[in-house]
């Protein structure tokens, strides 16, 4: 629950008690983007500990936000699931999205990069139709970070869906794309483009050609790429 209050019955008060916890906001962006799943969330709130996040999800369904179900046939698995209450919050989250897509300085937005949430947001958007109807891999390389971490895999099977890997998976890989991790944010967050960072030589992609000449098409961009921004 809130542990301060405002003290005025203003609704913008009132729901500002309930939303404007820190991490809650963002939480809704997941839940509101389809995640229901506790670690499906924590990939998408990688820097919220386990701990916080549980309290949260508590804090949402005691307001009714959300509704918490065993997944059948799973029972040590719970899905979390927007109520209507939670649903009507989907508008909120895209316009203080479209605000901060806007309004905010790039640059800031650009200082604060974080490889996973990138990763499983790219994972999450991408456009399998302009890609071939077949069984895809391609590996991401951000040559500046550590060994360990420079390296994301996206499994693309027209049947199975699109799935996210940090560790090898052992497959030939179709297209390998080598560019710097602030490249790849700007790209996807709508502030660059594939053929300019191609162009600046900041963006290398070796392999199947069709699947690397339609990547702007195929990429999963943030929701707000389309928006005009309003400051540099």
């Amino acid at each position: 629950m809130a542990t301060a209050s405002y003290n005025q019955f203003c609704p913008v008060a009132m729901a500002s008690e309930i939303l404007c916890n820190r991490w809650t906001i963002v939480l809704l962006r997941e839940l509101c983007a389809g995640s229901t799943r506790f670690n499906d969330l924590r990939r998408g709130v990688p820097r919220m500990s386990p701990a916080l996040l549980s309290t949260r999800l508590k804090e949402l369904e005691a307001h009714g936000i959300l509704d918490r179900a065993l997944v059948q046939k799973r029972p040590e698995l719970f899905e979390y699931r927007l109520t209507p209450a939670g649903v009507e919050l989907k508008s909120v989250v895209e316009a203080i999205g479209i605000w901060g897509h806007r309004w905010v300085e790039t640059e800031p937005s650009l200082e604060k990069l974080d490889l996973s949430l990138l990763m499983w947001d790219m994972r999450r958007g991408l456009n399998v139709l302009p890609l071939p109807s077949c069984k895809i891999t391609i590996q991401f390389v951000y040559p500046e970070l550590p060994n360990a971490k420079q390296n994301y895999w996206l499994l693309i099977d027209p049947k199975q869906g699109v799935d996210l890997c940090s560790v090898d998976p052992g497959l030939d890989v179709d297209l390998f794309s080598r560019c710097d991790l602030r490249t790849m944010t700007a790209i996807w967050m709508g502030l660059d483009t594939v053929s300019k960072a191609i162009a600046d030589d900041r963006l290398l992609l070796i392999g199947d050609k069709d699947v690397a000449d339609k990547m702007q098409l195929w990429l999963g961009l943030s929701p707000f790429a389309v928006q005009k921004k309003q400051v540099a």
